[in-house]
């Protein structure tokens, strides 16, 4: 009866679980309604996600716990984006991950879920606190880039046009779809393969990614150093499809020792991300400016051992020498290449077999096979493990 409100919002309420005779093992003591319900949800999806649990000591009451838990989750406003409004405000006040997770009786991954929704695109935000977008949806779109939540928007408002929800958002935004000449930072008449465009002309599109990407590099490596000739004390490239999240970060002007951060998208945007330093270091600056008020001599930001180029050099010289190790060594390379699939690596597609069926009558007989139901045994074992 609690599935649909899983479904849709996740588990909020950690569950109650105690020591089962080893220390990597734990029983529920309040809460199996919940997991049996994420459990169900696992089975539909495919996967599932680590549940919010409390850990009983000896002479903890249970009742009085889950009173505890609940009254707790009970101070939370009812919808995401309102508590996303509220842990906001918190952050800026100075409140910390694990404090509002100490007041509000939930884990700090959850606190940083609801952080992630500032994200978003403020309408995205507002069609999520109308249920107009599900909470699986919503986990994806905050993994997009700005450009990509915008072409999203576009064909949620669009009726005639379908926008991707769920596992098909994710194969959308990052199964390698044709890259835009619209993110290229090079000029595209230094392109030296194909540019494709479309029948009407508004778009085109390089026909060659791997080329693309070679160009790409060097552009955003020669970017990295006017940064840093610039007088930007750091300037950090992340690997393609990793995040850049300002909620964990505090605006530092330049001249106070921030940093830049520069994004990369799997479909090849890129985002610079001015003026951050993580709260963590932003903090320690605060303490060294504190303790040394009376010291005016300003130290001169510290320029990186290795230029962009040659960092490039280094990276690549070093994976050709990795990989041809390799060659003498096929069980690590096999290890490695289940490692990349179970992952879900960015080098590794793994796609569902959709199994349509072109009506009912087949569906029903699918269900009732004796190998789907042998195939669904092994999977469920499998799970468990």
């Amino acid at each position: 009866d609690i599935l649909p409100s899983v479904r849709a919002r996740g588990v909020l309420v950690p569950l109650l679980v105690r020591p089962n005779g080893t220390p990597e093992s734990f029983e529920i003591v309040a809460g199996r309604r919940r997991y049996f319900a994420a459990k169900s949800l696992a089975d539909e999806r495919g996967e599932g996600e680590p549940l919010p649990c409390a850990i009983m000591e000896d002479g903890d009451d249970a009742d009085a716990l889950e009173a505890s838990l609940i009254e707790n989750i009970a101070r939370l406003d009812p919808d995401e984006v309102s508590q996303w409004e509220t842990f906001s405000r918190l952050i800026k006040e100075g409140r910390n991950i694990a404090d509002i997770a100490a007041t509000f009786g939930i884990t700090e991954l959850q606190v940083k879920r609801i952080l992630a929704l500032g994200e978003l695109l403020p309408k995205i935000r507002e069609a999520y606190r109308r249920e107009e977008i599900d909470a699986e949806t919503v986990r994806y779109l905050t993994m997009a880039s700005k450009a990509q939540q915008k072409d999203w928007l576009a064909l949620h408002a669009d009726p005639q046009q379908y926008a991707p929800r769920g596992y098909q958002l994710k194969q959308w935004l990052f199964g390698g779809q044709s890259i835009s000449t619209k993110v290229a930072l090079f000029a595209t008449e230094d392109y030296p393969g194909l540019i494709v465009s479309d029948l009407f002309g508004e778009d085109s599109y390089f026909a060659d990614a791997d080329l693309f990407w070679l160009k790409q590099n060097e552009a955003i490596a020669a970017k990295r150093d006017a940064y840093i000739e610039a007088g930007w004390s750091e300037v950090t490239v992340l690997e393609p499809g990793q995040y850049f999240h300002s909620w964990d970060h505090e605006k530092t002007p330049k001249k106070k020792g921030g940093n830049v951060v520069i994004t990369v998208s799997h479909r090849g945007e890129v985002e610079c991300h001015e003026g951050w330093l993580s709260r963590k270091e932003a903090r320690r600056a605060r303490d060294q400016s504190e303790g040394s008020e009376q010291e005016e001599i300003a130290a001169k930001p510290s320029r990186p051992e290795l230029s962009g180029p040659m960092q490039n050099y280094v990276d690549l010289h070093r994976h050709a020498a990795v990989r041809a190790a390799m060659l003498d060594h096929p069980g690590t390379a096999l290890r490695l290449m289940v490692a990349h699939a179970i992952a879900g690596s960015g080098l590794w597609q793994v796609r569902c077999e959709p199994q349509r069926t072109a009506n009912e009558t087949i569906a029903a007989s699918l269900a009732a096979c004796k190998a789907e139901a042998a195939f669904a045994e092994k999977r469920r074992a499998a799970l468990a493990l």
